[in-house]
Protein backbone atom coordinates (compact mmCIF):
# COMPACT_ATOMS: atom_id res chain seq x y z
CA UNK A 1 0.00 0.00 0.00
CA UNK A 2 2.65 2.39 1.18
CA UNK A 3 4.64 1.86 -2.45
CA UNK A 4 1.68 2.06 -4.38
CA UNK A 5 0.82 5.34 -2.81
CA UNK A 6 4.50 6.73 -3.53
CA UNK A 7 4.21 5.60 -7.05
CA UNK A 8 0.82 7.32 -7.10
CA UNK A 9 2.43 10.26 -5.65
CA UNK A 10 5.10 10.51 -7.86
CA UNK A 11 3.35 10.03 -10.96
CA UNK A 12 1.36 13.17 -9.77
CA UNK A 13 4.42 15.37 -9.54
CA UNK A 14 5.04 14.12 -12.87
CA UNK A 15 2.06 15.08 -14.76
CA UNK A 16 2.27 18.16 -13.07
CA UNK A 17 5.71 19.06 -14.65
CA UNK A 18 5.30 20.05 -17.83
CA UNK A 19 2.17 22.35 -17.31
CA UNK A 20 5.23 24.49 -14.77
CA UNK A 21 7.20 24.68 -17.92
CA UNK A 22 4.37 25.52 -20.16
CA UNK A 23 3.32 28.47 -18.04
CA UNK A 24 7.21 29.65 -18.19
CA UNK A 25 7.31 29.53 -21.52
CA UNK A 26 4.51 31.62 -22.27
CA UNK A 27 5.32 34.26 -19.90
CA UNK A 28 8.64 34.60 -21.57
CA UNK A 29 7.20 35.02 -24.57
CA UNK A 30 4.37 37.45 -23.43
CA UNK A 31 6.57 39.67 -21.74
CA UNK A 32 8.58 40.37 -24.67
CA UNK A 33 7.27 43.56 -26.79
CA UNK A 34 5.39 43.22 -29.75
CA UNK A 35 4.68 45.60 -32.50
CA UNK A 36 1.51 43.62 -33.01
CA UNK A 37 -0.66 41.64 -30.44
CA UNK A 38 0.13 37.99 -31.74
CA UNK A 39 2.14 39.15 -34.37
CA UNK A 40 4.68 36.53 -35.68
CA UNK A 41 8.24 37.32 -34.89
CA UNK A 42 10.80 36.52 -36.92
CA UNK A 43 13.60 33.85 -35.66
CA UNK A 44 16.69 36.62 -36.64
CA UNK A 45 15.07 39.23 -34.42
CA UNK A 46 15.26 37.81 -30.50
CA UNK A 47 14.69 41.21 -29.06
CA UNK A 48 18.41 41.99 -27.90
CA UNK A 49 18.17 45.50 -29.76
CA UNK A 50 16.64 48.64 -28.85
CA UNK A 51 13.74 49.47 -30.08
CA UNK A 52 13.15 45.38 -31.60
CA UNK A 53 9.38 44.96 -31.39
CA UNK A 54 9.58 42.16 -33.83
CA UNK A 55 8.64 44.54 -36.78
CA UNK A 56 10.41 43.43 -40.26
CA UNK A 57 7.75 43.10 -42.97
CA UNK A 58 10.51 42.97 -46.13
CA UNK A 59 13.09 40.71 -43.97
CA UNK A 60 15.46 43.28 -44.50
CA UNK A 61 17.08 41.90 -41.13
CA UNK A 62 17.58 38.88 -42.06
CA UNK A 63 21.42 38.69 -42.96
CA UNK A 64 23.18 39.49 -39.43
CA UNK A 65 25.96 41.53 -41.49
CA UNK A 66 23.46 44.02 -42.96
CA UNK A 67 21.68 44.12 -39.91
CA UNK A 68 24.00 45.68 -38.58
CA UNK A 69 24.37 48.52 -40.82
CA UNK A 70 20.73 49.04 -40.91
CA UNK A 71 21.08 48.95 -36.91
CA UNK A 72 23.38 52.09 -37.40
CA UNK A 73 21.60 53.68 -40.20
CA UNK A 74 18.28 54.19 -38.02
CA UNK A 75 19.76 55.00 -35.48
CA UNK A 76 22.05 58.31 -37.14
CA UNK A 77 18.40 59.19 -39.53
CA UNK A 78 16.78 59.11 -36.16
CA UNK A 79 19.26 61.50 -34.55
CA UNK A 80 18.91 63.83 -37.93
CA UNK A 81 15.36 63.88 -37.24
CA UNK A 82 15.13 64.85 -34.01
CA UNK A 83 17.80 67.63 -34.54
CA UNK A 84 15.47 69.02 -37.84
CA UNK A 85 11.95 68.55 -36.08
CA UNK A 86 13.17 70.56 -33.38
CA UNK A 87 15.06 73.43 -35.42
CA UNK A 88 11.96 73.41 -37.44
CA UNK A 89 9.59 73.79 -34.30
CA UNK A 90 12.14 76.11 -32.68
CA UNK A 91 12.23 78.50 -35.25
CA UNK A 92 8.87 78.93 -35.84
CA UNK A 93 8.48 79.20 -32.17
CA UNK A 94 11.18 81.96 -31.93
CA UNK A 95 9.54 83.96 -34.31
CA UNK A 96 11.93 83.73 -37.74
CA UNK A 97 10.57 85.54 -40.23
CA UNK A 98 11.79 82.48 -43.41
CA UNK A 99 9.58 79.39 -42.83
CA UNK A 100 11.85 76.65 -42.85
CA UNK A 101 11.41 75.22 -46.50
CA UNK A 102 12.40 78.79 -48.16
CA UNK A 103 15.40 79.36 -45.63
CA UNK A 104 17.25 77.98 -47.93
CA UNK A 105 16.71 80.22 -50.67
CA UNK A 106 17.75 83.25 -48.77
CA UNK A 107 20.75 85.50 -49.07
CA UNK A 108 23.11 85.44 -46.11
CA UNK A 109 26.34 86.90 -45.42
CA UNK A 110 28.26 84.05 -46.80
CA UNK A 111 27.40 82.38 -49.96
CA UNK A 112 25.81 79.24 -50.40
CA UNK A 113 28.82 78.76 -53.11
CA UNK A 114 31.58 79.03 -50.55
CA UNK A 115 29.75 77.14 -47.95
CA UNK A 116 28.99 73.67 -49.71
CA UNK A 117 33.00 73.18 -50.16
CA UNK A 118 32.83 73.66 -45.96
CA UNK A 119 30.31 71.42 -45.56
CA UNK A 120 31.99 69.03 -47.71
CA UNK A 121 34.95 69.38 -45.98
CA UNK A 122 33.67 69.54 -42.03
CA UNK A 123 30.89 66.87 -42.53
CA UNK A 124 33.00 64.29 -44.44
CA UNK A 125 36.04 64.43 -41.65
CA UNK A 126 33.33 63.91 -39.28
CA UNK A 127 31.12 61.10 -41.10
CA UNK A 128 34.91 59.55 -41.67
CA UNK A 129 35.68 58.98 -38.12
CA UNK A 130 32.28 58.14 -36.87
CA UNK A 131 32.56 55.29 -39.95
CA UNK A 132 36.08 54.06 -38.88
CA UNK A 133 35.21 54.08 -34.87
CA UNK A 134 32.07 52.51 -35.34
CA UNK A 135 33.84 49.53 -37.02
CA UNK A 136 36.39 49.22 -34.86
CA UNK A 137 34.17 49.53 -31.62
CA UNK A 138 30.39 48.77 -33.19
CA UNK A 139 29.23 51.99 -31.50
CA UNK A 140 28.57 55.32 -32.18
CA UNK A 141 30.71 58.03 -31.42
CA UNK A 142 32.32 61.65 -32.36
CA UNK A 143 35.81 62.05 -33.27
CA UNK A 144 37.91 59.84 -31.55
CA UNK A 145 35.33 58.77 -28.24
CA UNK A 146 33.53 56.06 -29.22
CA UNK A 147 30.99 55.80 -27.62
CA UNK A 148 30.40 59.34 -27.45
CA UNK A 149 28.81 59.73 -23.60
CA UNK A 150 29.77 63.17 -22.26
CA UNK A 151 26.48 63.01 -19.64
CA UNK A 152 26.81 59.18 -18.89
CA UNK A 153 23.72 58.42 -20.04
CA UNK A 154 24.69 54.84 -21.83
CA UNK A 155 21.75 52.27 -20.98
CA UNK A 156 19.58 49.68 -22.63
CA UNK A 157 16.62 52.12 -21.39
CA UNK A 158 18.22 54.80 -22.79
CA UNK A 159 19.06 53.40 -26.00
CA UNK A 160 15.46 52.16 -26.27
CA UNK A 161 14.08 55.39 -25.98
CA UNK A 162 16.71 56.89 -28.45
CA UNK A 163 15.63 54.89 -31.23
CA UNK A 164 11.48 55.67 -30.26
CA UNK A 165 11.73 59.16 -30.20
CA UNK A 166 13.67 58.73 -33.63
CA UNK A 167 11.18 56.33 -35.31
CA UNK A 168 8.36 59.41 -34.02
CA UNK A 169 10.75 62.03 -35.28
CA UNK A 170 11.73 60.69 -38.88
CA UNK A 171 7.47 60.58 -38.80
CA UNK A 172 7.01 63.80 -37.84
CA UNK A 173 9.68 65.16 -40.23
CA UNK A 174 7.85 63.40 -43.16
CA UNK A 175 4.40 64.87 -42.11
CA UNK A 176 6.08 68.83 -42.14
CA UNK A 177 7.16 67.90 -45.40
CA UNK A 178 4.25 66.71 -46.95
CA UNK A 179 2.41 69.69 -44.94
CA UNK A 180 4.68 72.38 -46.34
CA UNK A 181 3.85 70.84 -49.82
CA UNK A 182 0.43 70.72 -49.87
CA UNK A 183 -0.78 73.71 -47.99
CA UNK A 184 2.37 75.85 -48.05
CA UNK A 185 2.37 76.05 -43.72
CA UNK A 186 4.58 75.62 -41.04
CA UNK A 187 3.52 73.00 -38.48
CA UNK A 188 2.49 75.10 -35.97
CA UNK A 189 0.87 77.67 -38.70
CA UNK A 190 -0.95 74.95 -40.27
CA UNK A 191 -2.22 73.68 -36.81
CA UNK A 192 -3.53 77.45 -35.70
CA UNK A 193 -5.59 77.34 -39.43
CA UNK A 194 -7.12 74.21 -38.75
CA UNK A 195 -8.36 74.98 -35.20
CA UNK A 196 -9.64 78.05 -36.25
CA UNK A 197 -11.69 76.36 -39.19
CA UNK A 198 -11.59 72.96 -38.72
CA UNK A 199 -13.79 72.54 -40.90
CA UNK A 200 -12.51 74.43 -43.51
CA UNK A 201 -8.90 74.21 -43.09
CA UNK A 202 -8.69 70.28 -43.45
CA UNK A 203 -7.06 67.33 -45.27
CA UNK A 204 -9.80 67.34 -47.78
CA UNK A 205 -9.59 70.89 -48.57
CA UNK A 206 -6.47 71.27 -49.02
CA UNK A 207 -6.01 67.62 -51.60
CA UNK A 208 -8.92 69.29 -53.64
CA UNK A 209 -6.88 72.66 -53.73
CA UNK A 210 -3.48 70.87 -54.15
CA UNK A 211 -3.29 72.17 -58.14
CA UNK A 212 -3.89 75.67 -56.58
CA UNK A 213 -0.94 75.51 -53.84
CA UNK A 214 1.49 73.99 -55.89
CA UNK A 215 1.14 76.58 -58.95
CA UNK A 216 2.38 79.18 -56.15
Amino acid sequence: MAASAVSLRSAKLSAARPVATRRSVKASASSRPVWLPDAKVPDYLKGTLAGDSGFDPLGLGADPARLKWYVEAEKTNGRWAMAAVAGILGQELLGVDAKWFEAGAKDYDLPVIAQIPILFLVMGFLETKRFQGWKESGTSGFINSFPFDPLNMNSPANATKEVKNGRLAMVAFVGFAVQALVSRTQPIEGLQAHLSDPFGKNITYYLTHLPETLAK
